[in-house]
C-alpha cells in the first residue's frame, strides 16, 4: 500500500478535500493549507473570505517556524462619523440576539490575498494555478450545504438581506427569496472567475489594479475609509513564533501584538500540575483547576502585566519587545473574531501549517464581478474599547486567533488551532491539557466537553461530573448549563505526525470539521 501523503483538519469535507487534492499531486503541507483556503472561501464563505485576514504559523520539516500576519489592517486616516455608511444589524441566535456592525465603514484592509500569494512564494511547491483549482470548480459546480453553514446563515439572516448583491449570493435556489436551505448547492460562479483571475494577474489587481480602484472608489463614494494608498502599502508581517513548553511538549503560537497566543501559553503555565492521579478529569478539582487558569488570563487581557498575577511567568515566556508589542495589542485587538474558521495540515515529509482565518461576520457588500464579500471588523465592537471610529490609523489589528505547532515528547509533530470568538483560546488550551495532561488521543481530545470563564459566568457543556461546578464561588457568579456539544465554544481541527510517520487527526463535530488523508 503506497504510504499517505499527507492529512488535513478542516471545517468543512470539501475544505479537507481540497487540500487532500493537493497533497496527493505533490504539494507540500503549506500548498495543502492555502488551497484550502481558497476552498474554504467557497464553502464556508460567511467564515472566510479573500476579503478578510487571517494568520498562518508553518513549521517547516527542518525545523524552522515562521507566522505569516495576514490580518486585516486599520486604514490610514478616518472619515468623520456622520459620513460614514456604518449601521448595526441584529443576530438572532434563538435564545439570545447579538447586534453587529456593517457598511462601508466597517471595513478594513483585507489581508487573505496577499497571504496566499506571500506564503505561496516563500514556501509552496506546485504552481499557484493548480492550488486554486479546487476552490475554482467547486465555486462553479456548487457545494452543499451542511447543517452548520445553515445555522450560521439563519443567525446572519439581517446582514444577508441587508444588500441584494449580498443575498444573491445566499438565496435559496429552489425557493426564491428564501435563504438557500440544508443540502442545497451554493454556487458563485463569480469567485471562481475571481481565482483565476487572480492567478492571471497577481495579487496587484487586488491591491493597485482594477479591483483596488472599485474597492476605493465605493469605499470613498459610499460613506468607507478605505484609500488607495492603503491596499497599496499593505504588507504580510513575517514573525517569530511564540515558543513555550508544556508537559515535555516544544509549542509555538501566534506572538504579540496578537495577545491570544500569549494567554493560551499563560493558561497553560497554571495547569502543570493538573494530571488524572490528583484529579479526575472531570471531577471538581479538574473544573476548579480549568476556572482558576482561565480566570487568570481574562486578568492579564485588562492588566498592565507587570499587575499580573504571577506575571513573572509572562515575563519568562516573553522578552521586553514582546512585552511592548504585546501591551499595545491588548489594548487595540478585538477580544474575539466571530466568522472564524481553523485548517490543520501536515505532510510526510513532516511539514505542518496551521491557518486561522476571518471575515468577521461578513459584510453586506461584495466586491462587484468578484464575489468576494469584504469583512466588518472596524465593525467589532471590542476593538473598539473607547467607542466606535477611535481605531489606531495605518494599524495591523490583533486578533485572538492563535495557530499552533508543536513537537510532542513522543517524538510526534501536532498542528491545532480554532474558530470561535473568544472561546478560542479556552478551546485550545483544554484540547491540551487533554491530550497532555490527560493523553487522551486525538479525537477524545478534541471531543471532550469544555467549559468557558467570560467575567464570572461560567458556561458548561454537558459531561462534566454533575457537582463539578458548584463550589467555585467567589470567582464564579453564574454556571450556564448546555445540554449537547455546541459551535458556542470553539471548533478545534488539529492533525498529527507520529514518530512512525502514521497519521492522526480531528475535526470538531461542534463545527462540523472533517479531516482527509492522501
Amino acid at each position: 500500500m503506497k504510504p499517505a501523503a499527507g492529512i488535513a483538519a478542516t471545517g468543512h469535507v470539501e475544505t479537507s478535500r481540497a487540500a487532500v487534492t493537493i497533497l496527493r499531486a505533490g504539494g507540500n503541507a503549506f500548498d495543502a493549507a492555502l488551497a484550502a483556503l481558497c476552498a474554504a472561501c467557497v464553502a464556508e464563505p460567511l467564515l472566510v473570505s479573500l476579503g478578510g485576514g487571517g494568520f498562518m504559523l508553518a513549521r517547516e520539516a527542518s525545523g524552522r517556524s515562521r507566522l505569516f500576519d495576514f490580518f486585516c489592517q486599520t486604514p490610514s486616516r478616518r472619515r468623520a462619523e456622520q459620513d460614514l455608511d456604518f449601521f448595526p444589524i441584529t443576530a438572532d441566535f434563538g435564545n439570545d440576539t447579538q447586534q453587529f456592525h456593517v457598511g462601508q465603514g466597517a471595513i478594513a484592509v483585507p489581508g487573505v490575498v496577499a497571504g496566499l500569494f506571500e506564503v505561496h512564494r516563500q514556501l509552496g511547491h506546485l504552481p499557484l494555478v493548480e492550488l486554486v483549482q479546487p476552490a475554482v470548480e467547486l465555486a462553479r459546480r456548487g457545494c452543499r450545504v451542511n447543517s452548520m453553514h445553515h445555522y450560521v446563515a439563519h443567525i446572519l439572516d439581517s446582514i444577508l438581506r441587508a444588500d441584494p448583491a449580498l443575498f444573491q449570493l445566499f438565496s435559496s435556489p429552489q425557493n426564491p427569496g428564501h435563504l438557500i436551505g440544508e443540502g442545497e448547492l451554493l454556487s458563485n460562479p463569480a469567485l471562481a472567475d475571481a481565482f483565476e483571475c487572480l492567478v492571471r494577474e497577481g495579487e496587484d489587481i487586488f491591491y493597485r489594479g482594477d479591483w483596488a480602484r472599485q474597492l476605493v472608489q465605493d469605499s470613498q463614494s459610499r460613506g468607507g475609509s478605505l484609500a488607495a494608498d492603503d491596499l497599496a502599502d499593505y504588507r504580510v508581517a513575517c514573525r517569530r513564533p511564540l515558543h513555550f513548553r508544556y508537559q515535555g511538549a516544544d509549542c509555538q503560537i501566534n506572538p504579540p501584538p496578537s495577545p491570544g497566543g500569549s494567554l493560551i501559553a499563560y493558561a497553560l503555565a497554571q495547569l502543570r500540575q493538573v494530571s488524572p492521579r490528583h484529579a479526575a478529569w472531570g471531577s471538581a478539582q479538574h473544573a476548579a483547576a480549568l476556572v482558576q487558569a482561565m480566570r487568570a488570563a481574562n486578568a492579564a487581557r485588562h492588566l498592565p502585566w507587570q499587575q499580573i498575577p504571577g506575571q513573572e511567568t509572562m515575563g519568562q515566556m516573553l522578552d521586553a519587545e514582546s512585552l511592548t508589542q504585546w501591551q499595545q495589542g491588548m489594548q487595540l485587538h478585538s477580544r474575539f473574531s466571530r466568522g472564524t474558521t481553523h485548517i490543520s495540515v501536515a505532510d510526510a515529509a513532516g511539514n505542518l501549517a496551521s491557518l486561522t482565518a476571518s471575515n468577521g461576520e461578513g459584510n453586506v457588500y461584495v466586491l462587484p464581478g468578484t464575489g468576494i464579500i469584504l469583512n466588518n471588523m472596524l465593525g467589532e465592537q471590542d476593538l473598539n474599547p473607547a467607542g466606535f471610529h477611535r481605531w489606531q490609523p495605518a494599524c495591523r489589528l490583533a486578533s485572538m486567533m492563535s495557530p499552533l505547532v508543536a513537537r510532542l515528547d513522543d517524538g510526534s509533530l501536532l498542528a491545532m488551532g480554532s474558530g470561535g470568538s473568544n472561546r478560542i483560546r479556552s478551546a485550545i488550551t483544554q484540547v491540551m491539557v487533554n491530550l497532555l495532561n490527560y493523553r487522551m488521543n486525538m479525537s477524545d481530545a478534541v471531543e471532550a466537553s469544555r467549559c468557558h470563564l467570560e467575567g464570572k459566568k461560567l458556561s458548561v457543556e454537558a459531561g462534566f461530573d454533575g457537582a463539578a461546578f458548584d463550589n467555585l464561588s467567589p470567582l464564579v457568579d453564574e454556571v450556564h448549563g448546555w445540554p449537547e456539544h455546541n459551535l458556542f465554544f470553539g471548533g478545534v481541527h488539529a492533525v498529527q505526525v507520529h514518530a512512525d510517520g502514521g497519521f492522526t487527526g480531528a475535526g470538531d463535530s461542534r463545527r462540523d470539521g472533517a479531516v482527509g488523508i492522501a
